[in-house]
């Protein structure tokens, strides 16, 4: 039988958020944001990777204005956050899960389960000055509603690649609900002919019947115009609400790099679907490490990002060293 910390760490983490910070809140930005965002495998400084593990992830995601939330979100954000510069952020994203052996019929026991998710993410947000605080829930489902065989195969077809052909034995449908939080400080050090550096310290947490865990980071960044955002994100476990941006200079950027570590009380996508009892499944590794590294440019309106992610092991089993994705991030502001 599986075990699961279900809410103590996401409950942790929560009350740890809850407090309101004392900072005097940014100038406002009237305008909403759309972003979309795509993460691959393939894409490796290390070593040519194709569909193994974490093997794609896309998100679309919109981002309100500041304090143009209808009165009970704005009351709610007000009561869970405290005073500060509010939005509100509404988002759809897919994640796709494959084993390392993606050519054969029958997954070899020991690999990564097939799982699709399709997940739909509402935070709200409370900005100040130096800080950014998120929470908010994502629902959704995991199973061959999340459409992860269709996309991949279907992608694959397009470009005349070899299908993955374990599919049939992906993890069974099951809703998925979760809450959320996070926050991010944002910590000048120096700035020194027009380039500063600072630093991002970071903590979120999550608990549900997805993913449970607790996460610290923190993020180091050399650049123009850092306090026109709050740094990047994958679209994975995290602080999530880092899209809203509000250009301080005509062009705006910055080089960082950053460590993240998590304690993972329970993965469905690998400890199995909670539906069906003989659900393929591995062990966990409860405690995984993340290192970043990237870039961010704004201009008119307009923010582009590019981040190189190196993830410890996720289970027992899991082979090939340190696992590594590319993520892209684009950003419009209406």
């Amino acid at each position: 039988m599986q075990t699961r910390l279900t809410f103590s760490l996401g409950a942790t983490a929560l009350l740890a958020l809850a407090s309101s910070s004392a900072m005097a809140t940014p100038l406002q930005d009237p305008y909403g944001t759309w972003t979309i965002q795509g993460e691959n495998d393939a894409v490796s400084t290390l070593k040519g990777t194709s569909d193994q593990y974490y093997t794609s992830g896309l998100r679309i995601n919109w981002t309100s204005g500041t304090d143009n939330l209808p009165l009970p979100f704005a009351n709610l954000n007000h009561f869970l956050m405290g005073n500060g510069q509010q939005r509100i952020s509404i988002g759809l994203q897919q994640l796709i899960f494959t084993p390392r052996q993606t050519q054969m019929a029958q997954p070899p026991q020991g690999d990564r389960p097939y799982a699709g998710l399709m997940l739909g993410t509402v935070n709200l947000i409370n900005d100040t000055d130096l800080s950014r605080t998120v929470m908010g829930i994502q629902f959704g489902v995991m199973g061959p509603a999340g459409l992860g065989r269709q996309v991949q195969n279907g992608f694959h077809n397009l470009i005349s690649d070899t299908p993955n052909k374990g599919w049939s034995h992906q993890l069974a449908n099951q809703p998925i609900m979760q809450i959320q939080a996070g926050r991010i400080w944002r910590l000048p050090i120096v700035s020194l002919y027009g380039v500063g550096m600072d630093v991002l310290p970071a903590v979120s947490g999550a608990a549900g019947d997805y993913r449970t865990y607790a996460d610290a980071a923190a993020t180091f960044r050399i650049g123009q115009g850092l306090n026109s955002d709050f740094g990047n994100s994958t679209i994975g476990p995290g602080t999530d609400g880092t899209d809203a941006f509000r250009a301080t200079r005509p062009l705006a950027w910055y080089f960082y790099g950053g460590v993240e570590g998590q304690a993972v009380g329970y993965d469905s996508s690998l400890q199995g679907s909670t539906v069906r009892a003989n659900a393929p499944h591995v062990d966990k590794v409860w405690d995984v490490g993340e290192i970043h590294a990237g870039v961010a440019v704004m201009w008119h309106g307009v923010r582009l990002s590019y981040s190189q992610n190196w993830q410890t092991a996720q289970f027992k089993t899991q082979k090939a060293g340190l696992f590594n994705y590319g993520s892209i991030k684009l950003s419009v502001k209406f």
